[in-house]
């Protein structure tokens, strides 16, 4: 994980985090889930903010692991982590 500046701008849209209040997520606690709704449902914007706080062996780990990401969603980010 970056930089502590970076965990203050974390996304917290409503919509990314329905199921939950999204002042209550800590970005470290709660990497996985964080970068979960992200690589689903999150905006380009919110992209880049994952993409320069977490690790990319991480990201890839949570691509390769997860088992609530839609098939082409998983795919799409072991592309780009090959880049």
């Amino acid at each position: 994980m970056k930089s502590s500046n970076m965990l203050q701008k974390m996304p917290r849209r409503k919509t990314l985090f329905w199921d939950v209040d999204p002042k209550t997520i800590n970005p470290k606690k709660h990497a996985r889930y964080v970068i979960e709704r992200i690589m689903d449902f999150g905006t380009d914007k919110e992209a880049r903010w994952m993409w320069q706080t977490y690790s990319h062996t991480l990201l890839v780990d949570v691509a390769k692991q997860s088992r609530s990401l839609r098939d082409k969603t998983r795919l799409l980010w072991l592309a780009l982590s090959k880049t």
